[in-house]
């Protein structure tokens, strides 16, 4: 009888270890699997997100379009603006940790990166833009062909 007792304890110690093993490996996939669902972001049109319904109030979400002139107001840290889209417009704020990039002003193409509020205001938490009119030509140049030797 003391054979059986001397096995059964070093089978008891493995299966409290491999107990221990499962709850931590669950544990690290239930945390990755809520990082990647807190960090995941759709992109949305303006129009796309004014038909989403009580869906865009639930999800972080990404929308581009150019800033309004005159739209930008700036209070602190904190910048108001415009977003227009064909015919639709978005009013956003951002209040994000960094400043707006150098590239953000009138007309520039910009991308707000939150979620929508009830009262219909874009949450913005990251904030990328880019001068629409460096990469246009300016009105009344002409592209020349690049030469070919």
């Amino acid at each position: 009888m003391g054979e059986f007792g001397a096995m059964a304890k070093p089978t008891n110690t493995y299966l409290k270890f491999g107990a221990a093993i499962v709850v931590i490996v669950v544990s690290l996939g239930f945390l990755a699997y809520t990082g990647v669902q807190e960090s995941k972001s759709y992109y949305v049109t303006i129009r796309e997100l004014h038909g989403m319904g009580n869906d865009a109030y639930t999800k972080r979400l990404r929308v581009a379009g150019n800033v309004q002139p005159g739209s930008i107001k700036r209070s602190g840290t904190q910048v108001q603006f415009v977003l227009v889209e064909n015919d639709q417009t978005l009013s956003v704020v951002y209040t994000g940790t960094e400043a707006p990039p150098d590239t953000f002003k009138d007309e520039s193409q910009a991308l707000a990166e939150g979620k929508l509020g009830r009262d219909g205001v874009f949450q913005a938490k990251q904030l990328q833009a880019k001068c629409a009119s460096k990469y246009a030509p300016k009105p009344g140049a002409t592209a020349t062909p690049a030469k070919t030797t």
